[in-house]
C-alpha cells in the first residue's frame, strides 16, 4: 500500500489545525534586520529576498550549517546555499551576512546575534523568516534568547496543501508539524524558549496525530 494514501480526512483536519497554530499571523513592518533560518526549505531564502526587495529591512543574516536532512540538498551548508539563492534573486552581496555553523534554532538566534555584533550592528527589531510551520517555535526561541528586541515572524505564504506539494511527502510534513508542536510544548521546560498557550483544539489534534503514529520527528528524553 502506498503510505501516502494512509492520511485520512480526519488527520488532514488535525494537521490543518496545527498548521494554523504554528503561524503567528504577524503584520509585517520594517525591521532593522532579517534572519533567515536555515533548513531543507529554499522557500525561506526566496521569501527573505522578496521581503528585502520590498524594502522591509536593509540587512539579512542567513544562518545554518548542516543536518542529516539537509546535507545532501545543501552540501556547502544551509546558509551558504541560501545566500547564493538570494544573490540570484537580486539581493546585493553587501546586504547579506553569513552564519554557517548553527545546528539548531537556539544556535540560529545566538550565533546570528554574534554575527551582527561583530559587524557593528545592534538591532532593536528583527524579522525572523522560517518555514511556515516553524514560525511559533522561532518566535518563542528568539523571545527567550533575545528578549530586548522586537521580534516578528514571516514565512512563505503557502497553504498546507501547497506546502505539502512543494515538499512532496505528505506524511513527512505531518510528522514535522507534530514534532515542532512537541518542541513548542516541551522546550520552555528546558529553558530553550518562552511558553506559548496551546488551545484545546490544537492539543487534541496533536494527541490524535500522535496516536495515529506521526512520530518520526519527535524528540526523545
Amino acid at each position: 500500500m502506498d503510505i501516502q494514501q494512509a492520511v485520512t480526512h480526519e488527520q488532514w483536519a488535525h494537521a490543518q489545525t496545527i498548521w494554523d497554530y504554528h503561524q503567528m499571523g504577524h503584520e509585517l513592518r520594517p525591521a532593522d534586520v532579517a534572519i533567515g533560518l536555515g533548513s531543507h526549505d529554499l522557500g525561506v531564502a526566496t521569501t527573505t529576498a522578496e521581503l528585502y526587495r520590498a524594502g522591509l529591512f536593509p540587512v539579512i543574516v542567513f544562518t545554518g550549517g548542516n543536518s542529516p536532512t539537509t546535507a545532501r540538498r545543501f552540501p556547502r551548508g544551509e546558509a551558504v546555499h541560501y545566500r547564493e539563492h538570494a544573490l540570484s534573486l537580486g539581493v546585493p552581496d553587501e546586504a547579506i551576512l553569513l552564519e554557517p555553523r548553527a545546528g539548531n534554532t537556539g544556535h540560529n538566534i545566538t550565533y546570528s546575534r554574534q554575527v551582527l555584533t561583530d559587524a557593528g550592528l545592534a538591532p532593536t527589531s528583527v524579522l525572523i523568516v522560517s518555514k511556515p510551520y516553524m514560525e511559533r517555535r522561532s518566535y518563542a526561541t528568539a523571545r527567550q534568547l533575545w528578549p530586548e528586541v522586537d521580534v516578528r515572524c514571516a514565512s512563505e505564504p503557502l497553504k498546507l496543501d501547497d506546502y505539502i506539494k512543494s515538499i512532496g511527502d505528505e506524511r513527512l510534513v505531518l510528522d514535522m508539524l507534530v514534532g515542532d508542536l512537541q518542541r513548542v510544548i516541551e522546550y520552555p521546560k528546558l529553558g530553550y524558549s518562552i511558553e506559548q498557550d496551546v488551545p484545546e483544539d490544537v492539543n487534541a489534534a496533536y494527541e490524535n496525530l500522535l496516536v495515529a503514529g506521526f512520530t518520526s520527528r519527535l524528540i526523545t528524553s
